[in-house]
């Protein structure tokens, strides 16, 4: 039998104080990734999975949010951006669209990673197993804090909160499927991770599961410097996820951006909307946000260029203007 989850949930409220000074212009799930906003690629992987409606949490700079959904949509299926005044973090974010969701399943997908891990074998799995939470895992490279048992698919310990004293196999990948009779498990307005409300589940027979996910691609964008290496890699290795319906992407110029000959972009760099590269310019693993200008003859390696005109005559490695 094939099982269906109609609704998900994007995390997209989280402050990105390592990217900072960048997530001060924008918020983390709308940086660009080759031009594109890095939620959408959440967007585009539920809908593949048969997703047809979404909530989006935002609390750090809203109004951009509501600029990149003006409609409340997004290629024609209803998304709802749930504004928190306060920020509730995981835990409190799900108890917050409770009256949204209603009573089914639903998922739960991190708004800053960028994957295309196999989401119908997370939720044929949360069915097979009969479990009340179901989380992707993964060797990420970040922690291997949960515990798992290949013979009954459960999670044993959680970030070493049931006091196993084992050491765990993995990380927790980002994405998530959860039954609604979570929503009694959190209180109302109150800030929480989502990990304390697991951790009693479990300790009260909750069936809390997962399933390591080891192929396909993952990328967290933690940091200024992960973020300059997907780019990279996505160049390095012409990766493009395949639930992707735009053939054209990833392109390392937006249409409007203007080049002078002679200049050069290579390797993971991307010029965004109505930039402007005057002539003998050297770009190397380097982002151009919209708005940007660089002035002839000025060489940047692995910086990011915030909307700004730089200086004539720069060399620029590993920054942030």
């Amino acid at each position: 039998m094939i099982h269906r989850v109609r609704k998900a949930f994007v995390l997209g409220a989280g402050l990105g104080s390592r990217l900072r000074p960048l997530t001060n212009l924008l918020p983390k799930p709308l940086l660009p990734i080759y031009g594109k906003p890095l939620i959408t690629f959440a967007l585009d992987h539920l809908r593949q999975a048969g997703i047809e409606k979404f909530w989006v949490n935002s609390h750090h700079l809203p109004e951009k949010f509501s600029a990149v959904f003006p409609e409340n949509e997004y290629h024609g299926m209803p998304l709802e951006v749930v504004h928190e005044v306060e920020l509730l973090e995981t835990g409190g974010g799900i108890k917050n669209i409770e009256d949204r969701i209603g009573n089914e399943a639903f998922i739960v997908y991190s708004g800053d990673i960028l994957t295309d891990l196999p989401v119908d074998r997370i939720v044929e799995e949360h069915y097979s197993k009969h479990n009340d939470v179901t989380l992707a895992l993964r060797t990420t490279g970040f922690s291997r804090r949960i515990r798992w048992c290949r013979e009954t698919g459960r999670i044993l310990d959680l970030l070493g909160k049931l006091g196993s004293g084992e050491p765990g196999q993995f990380d927790f990948a980002g994405i998530s499927v959860w039954n609604p009779s979570v929503f009694s498990r959190i209180p109302r307005a109150t800030r929480v991770s989502f990990i304390p409300v697991i951790v009693e589940w479990m300790k009260s027979g909750g069936k809390i599961g997962g399933i390591p996910l080891e192929e396909s691609r993952w990328f967290n964008l933690g940091s200024r410097k992960e973020y300059l290496s997907v780019h990279r890699t996505i160049a390095q290795e012409h990766w493009a996820p395949d639930y992707l319906r735009d053939s054209s992407w990833p392109t390392q110029a937006d249409p409007s951006a203007q080049i002078s000959p002679g200049s050069r972009v290579e390797g993971g760099s991307y010029v965004g909307a109505r930039c402007k590269i005057e002539g003998d310019v050297v770009l190397e693993d380097s982002i151009l946000l919209p708005g940007s200008s660089v002035p002839r003859g000025t060489t940047l390696r692995s910086c990011i260029v915030a909307g700004v005109r730089i200086d004539p005559g720069v060399y620029l490695e590993t920054d942030f203007v």
